[in-house]
């Protein structure tokens, strides 16, 4: 049994082109696995403990189960841990530290499902929440859209949209905008993500400040129930994750993003619909990207030094 670090994991270079090209090879492979929903406890308020099962298809040999945790007041709030098994011998195969795991596919999915439902002109791209999630979105939302000049607009809060703006300054394709208020962060745009890491109540009251052909992406939160009955279309990740949502009988359409990837369901049909998007996170792509990793050339090499260390 291996012990993986996060050092070890960021010292194999993995791009965010990567990362989305990941997420879709696992929504795709979704109707092939054993994917149990996730068990969430709550020790105290809005804090979490998450364990999030899942076994690969058959040809991977594969189960894993990642816990993740989120206490408010901490630095992070979120951490991960991963661990592997291989199911012809029930052995566990690694323990991986997971926070890298957890942003960069959590990333990966928000961009994948933007570049996959946002109209065809969109140009103005409105995020709140700038922490490592944050930037994870837009690492692979960027990484994917080099050749676009677009529009990234900034909610303000303390010094976070201007650290923002400098860590990505070496983009020449981004014409930056910083609002004062969520209804100057949302109007006009064509594309609202959300990765703050609670949402109490409506982040906007107002939903006719959405324009046609909004896309709103909420990145493990709510904040945007009032758009769930009056948007044309919802779409999840897994229908287990919204189900439970009070107006989730109400929805006027609804399917799974995976089975837009894999062309059963159409997504965005016109350039005026209104779409929201809700991605809560698949320990399906947790434990793919595990695999990934440990099958990397850089790092299965270093796994079977130390095997053979150890059998020496």
């Amino acid at each position: 049994m291996q012990i993986i670090t996060d050092s070890k994991i960021r010292s194999l270079g993995i791009s965010p082109v990567e990362c989305v090209d990941w997420v879709r090879e696992a929504f795709l492979m979704k109707s092939e696995c054993q994917l149990p929903p996730k068990v969430s406890l709550h020790p105290q308020g809005t804090d979490f403990i998450n364990t999030m099962p899942c076994i690969l298809p058959p040809s991977y040999h594969t189960f894993g189960c990642k816990i993740v945790t989120r206490i408010k007041g901490q630095s992070p709030a979120l951490n991960s841990e991963m661990m592997l098994f291989d199911t012809s011998t029930g052995r566990m195969t690694a323990l991986i530290n997971a926070d890298w795991i957890t942003s960069a596919r959590t990333g990966a999915v928000a961009a994948l499902a933007i570049n996959t439902l946002s109209n065809s002109n969109a140009r103005i791209y409105s995020f709140i929440g700038l922490g490592v999630i944050g930037h994870s979105v837009l690492d692979c939302l960027l990484a994917t859209n080099c050749d676009r000049r677009i529009t990234i607009r900034l909610k303000r809060y303390k010094d976070h949209a201007e650290s923002t703006m400098s860590r990505y300054a070496s983009f020449d394709n981004i014409d930056w905008e910083i609002a004062d208020s969520m209804e100057e962060l949302v109007s006009g745009a064509d594309v609202v993500v959300s990765c703050i890491t609670d949402a109490e109540g409506l982040l906007v009251e107002d939903t006719n400040l959405f324009k046609p052909g909004v896309l709103i992406v909420p990145v493990h939160t709510r904040g945007f129930q009032n758009c769930d009955t009056i948007f044309d279309k919802v779409f999840a990740d897994d229908r287990a994750h919204v189900e439970s949502f009070k107006y989730f009988n109400q929805f006027r359409h609804f399917a799974e993003i995976g089975d837009v990837l894999s062309g059963r369901v159409i997504g965005r049909e016109t350039d005026e619909e209104r779409i929201l998007s809700y991605n809560i996170g698949l320990g399906l792509h947790d434990v793919l990207f595990a695999n990934k990793l440990i099958n990397r050339p850089p790092l299965i090499n270093h796994l079977i030094f130390m095997a053979l260390q150890s059998a020496a």
